[in-house]
């Protein structure tokens, strides 16, 4: 949607939505597209092929198995979804002459956590206890590879393609009905006058909106399109260091927000291993892009109610997005002369 308001022409590849409702169809994104091919990045040949046909001057890839839980019982899954399906882009842009720049979207899970207090730089390295974090540093491997080995910077003169990996934090916003998440499943709770379990409530997490991390993705991209091979590698796009927070916190946000009864409980059951502390060092885009986060947590969570409450409502989800779009880009550094084809 934002990418189509900017006068991008958009082709979007991805598996049906998981949930109902979604957002896909809850905001009318189809509307925005020039092309929807509902599909897998693990079937290269369908994926080429869309490739193909679309011709993309940019890539964003974001088509991930982004759930920690789920990884622990679908391993196989997690690593064909995240390391294959990442090769299966990166071998699909081989192909085409047309593709001038790539921004791949990993996590900020993909680093080896050490439980530090200070922030992880993109010059850290990759880990992962789970499957899923993991996986995900599986990925950052394999667009470092295909970088040197197929667009290497050197050689920029002869493949004209610039790659770049994105990390982000925790993202939240409205419209996310996702399994396993901690905003939705509060809102599923609340909603069913439940008190939310949680599991880790003393975790500390790098919490943001979700247009946070896309305006940092649509800025790299404009970078790498512009400037080639300048910002070409790994970046950080989180929050200010103030906004990482507890889960606990979080969920009190959330509470002190909502139009009714929430409430919470420490999950005292046995859980799969999850990272206790996690922070991100967003130094680099801030001094190479000039991004900056442009929420407060407090605000992130105002509008993620705002949206619920519209949607509670019966309101027009495609509009109420969409302004929350427009009064982020008001004081947001993206570019909006964006003209690309982008896929």
């Amino acid at each position: 949607m934002w990418l189509s308001s900017l006068g991008a022409k958009v082709t979007g590849y991805a598996l049906a939505p998981n949930s109902k409702p979604n957002f896909f169809q809850v905001a009318k994104v189809n509307d925005e597209l020039e092309k929807s091919y509902i599909a897998d990045i693990c079937d290269l040949e369908n994926l080429q092929k869309a490739m193909h046909h679309a011709k993309p001057d940019i890539v964003i890839h974001m088509a991930a198995q982004p759930l920690v839980r789920y990884s622990y019982l679908n391993p196989v899954k997690t690593y064909a979804t995240n390391v294959m399906g990442t090769v299966h882009v990166l071998e699909s842009i081989r192909l085409l002459d047309c593709v001038r720049a790539a921004v791949i979207v990993t996590t900020d899970k993909c680093y080896e956590n050490k439980e530090w207090p200070w922030g992880y730089r993109e010059s850290e390295p990759m880990g992962g206890h789970d499957p899923y974090s993991n996986s995900k540093g599986c990925a950052e491997l394999v667009t470092s590879a295909y970088r040197q080995s197929y667009f290497s910077p050197e050689k920029f003169t002869n493949h004209g393609v610039a790659i770049a990996s994105a990390r982000a934090g925790n993202v939240i916003g409205g419209g996310d009905w996702s399994e396993d998440r901690l905003i939705p499943d509060a809102i599923r709770a609340f909603e069913r006058k439940q008190a939310l379990m949680l599991r880790n409530p003393l975790a500390t997490r790098p919490w943001q909106h979700v247009l946070e991390p896309l305006s940092g993705y649509l800025v790299l991209a404009q970078s790498l399109y512009q400037d080639g091979v300048k910002n070409c590698g790994a970046w950080n796009f989180g929050p200010s260091d103030e906004d990482a927070r507890t889960v606990q916190e979080v969920i009190d946000l959330l509470i002190k927000n909502w139009d009714g009864p929430a409430s919470w409980l420490q999950d005292s059951s046995e859980q799969p291993h999850e990272a206790h502390s996690l922070k991100l060092d967003c130094s680099k885009a801030r001094q190479l892009l000039h991004w900056i986060p442009r929420f407060s947590l407090e605000q992130a969570i105002e509008r993620v109610t705002i949206w619920h409450n519209g949607f509670q409502s019966g309101a027009d989800m495609k509009d109420i997005s969409l302004k929350q779009i427009w009064d982020f880009t008001e004081s947001s550094p993206c570019s909006k002369d964006a003209e690309s084809r982008i896929a």
